[in-house]
């Protein structure tokens, strides 16, 4: 019998855990704190954004130009959220060692996002761009170091997921890389929503969405 069928057989399928009570409660619990904690984070961001939408009126306001490397970035973070989605259909045709290398694939790129936000932050500071005086650009460097802190944070889990010891476990691995792509899918849409409100929203436009002008 091959590893795919006995796998099966004991517990329903890939990342569905049904002969273990115990551990699949924990499944489902550490599951439903992701989501509230995706949800705790959506309204951090949401409320910022609010924020600095209003900050945008101000006499002091100077828009940003965005640097390239965050397009790069941008980049970047839409493909390892596609490598991790891959890695979940990998993993649920029982091509775990597929679903490995795509999870550390995803991993490696999400480094790489990091460094490519740094080198975005340097670029700014090359024109003389800091987190004093131009209230744009303060906001600039808290959302950014906001996101560049939830994606180290997922990290971890993706560390904990690539390298700890249900590694060889192909339905627990399965399970925790369902989990990565949930958080990654949802730190791309963040940063989608921040690159463009950071890039393309102007004090004239909020005015002419607010009917203020």
């Amino acid at each position: 019998m091959n590893q795919a069928a006995i796998l099966k057989s004991a517990g329903g399928g890939y990342g569905k855990p049904a002969a273990d009570n115990t551990l699949e409660r924990r499944y489902a619990a550490i599951s439903v704190a992701l989501w509230l904690f995706m949800a705790v984070a959506s309204a951090l961001f949401l409320l910022f954004i609010a924020a600095y939408i209003m900050r945008m009126d101000g006499a002091d306001w100077s828009p940003l130009a965005m640097p390239w490397q965050l397009w790069l970035s941008s980049a970047i973070l839409v493909f390892a959220s596609v490598l991790l989605q891959f890695a979940v259909a990998a993993a649920g045709s029982h091509q775990m060692e597929r679903a490995r290398s795509l999870l550390l694939l995803a991993g490696t790129g999400s480094i790489a996002f990091l460094g490519a936000q740094l080198w975005g932050w340097q670029a700014l500071q090359a024109i003389h761009v800091t987190a004093s005086g131009n209230p744009a650009g303060s906001f600039f460097y808290l959302l950014t170091a906001m996101h560049a802190l939830h994606v180290a944070g997922g990290l971890v889990g993706w560390g904990m997921a690539a390298a700890g010891p249900w590694r060889r476990e192909p339905r627990r691995l399965a399970w925790r890389i369902r989990l990565c792509a949930r958080y990654w899918h949802f730190l791309l849409a963040v940063w989608l929503l921040l690159f463009a409100a950071l890039g393309w929203l102007t004090p004239d436009f909020v005015r002419m969405v607010c009917g203020t002008r």
